[in-house]
Formats: C-alpha cells, structure tokens, sequence
C-alpha cells in the first residue's frame, strides 16, 4: 500500500466569482467557444476576477487558511461593472471589468494582507500590474487562431453589474471550485 503524505500541497487562488445570472451568462460564452473551436481552458474555473493568483498550500493546512482571509476586513462596498470584450493579444479574450478605485483598493489591501499574514506574494503579478477581468478564452488559445476568433467578440456587446459581496477562495481538484465563500465585512 502507497501511503500518501499527509503535507501534500494543493494550488488555491483568491478570486470574486461572478454571481448568478450574471455567471451563467459568461459560462455561456465560454461554453460556445468550447463548442465552436474546441477552447476548454477557460472552462475549468468559474467566471471570475482575480485578486490573487494561484499558490501552493499544505492542504492539512487549509482551514488555517480560510480563518486567516476571513479576518480579513474590507470596509467599503462598491459596484463591479462589467462591459464588452477586450484582449491581451495574442492569447486571452475576456469580458473587461470597468476601472473601478475601490476594487484596486481591495486588491491591494488582499495582496499586502496576503504577503503579511499569508506569507503569499504575486511577484508576476507586480510586474504586470493588476488588470482586472473574467477571462473566457486563453491557454488554449493559439496565436494562428486568436485574430479571428477575436473578431467574433471585439464588436459584440455585454453589460452586467453587481455589488460586491465578498471574494472566494478557489481550489484546483481537476479543475478550480469554489472552495469557501469570503463575505464582505461591511460595517
């Protein structure tokens, strides 16, 4: 018998996940990009922002880790708006998020929350900067192939908005679910 250790990490992300109807509408994207062009990357998480990207943790440990980002506090509620499609050529197509102050305070306040209680750092991230957005096509997006696919979604149209309410941590088990729910801590 193969014993399996018992500090076995697992990769975990911090993201908002995009609410109901809103989550199903994006799916439905991501679902007809599978569909017409065979695109399952995006298919593996739900439709979300990124606060944080993808780390290791000893799972043994998780619990820790949900009592520590529930202790995290963020004051300010605020509205995420959503609208149209826009690129990182030539790889990723996504729903753009509209610049919005307190969602890159949230982020920074996770991100050094993070780094000092977590002892996690987004070092590619700090190069890139934060660019918010609900990825609905990359990894298997082909440079060849991205030009006409983008042109299918540059034109097309989108408007969805929702308060924020909290942020979720994500665990990748085959693909990334939905691990614990963070509420807001509005006061």
């Amino acid at each position: 018998m193969v014993e399996i250790p018992s500090d076995l990490n697992k990769k975990y992300f911090i993201a908002i996940v995009l609410p109901e109807p809103i989550q199903s509408e994006v799916e439905a994207f991501k679902k007809d990009l599978f569909t017409q062009f065979n695109l399952k990357g995006a298919l593996r998480s739900p439709a979300h922002i990124t606060l944080h990207r993808p780390f290791e943790w000893k799972e043994e440990k998780e619990n820790d880790l949900i009592e520590k980002l529930k202790q995290f506090e963020f004051k300010n509620d605020f509205k995420i708006e959503l609208k149209n499609f826009n690129c990182f050529t030539p790889r990723v197509i996504y729903v753009d998020v509209i610049k919005n102050n307190l969602l890159f305070d949230l982020h920074k306040k996770l991100k050094f929350y993070a780094q000092e209680n977590l002892k996690l750092y987004n070092e590619v991230e700090d190069m890139r900067g934060f660019h918010p957005h609900v990825t609905i096509a990359f990894r298997d997006l082909k440079k060849n192939r991205f030009q006409n696919i983008w042109n299918l979604f540059k034109e097309k149209t989108f408007d969805a908005n929702f308060e924020y309410q909290g942020f979720s941590l994500l665990k990748l088990e085959g693909k990334w679910e939905e691990r614990e729910k963070i509420s807001s801590r509005s006061y």
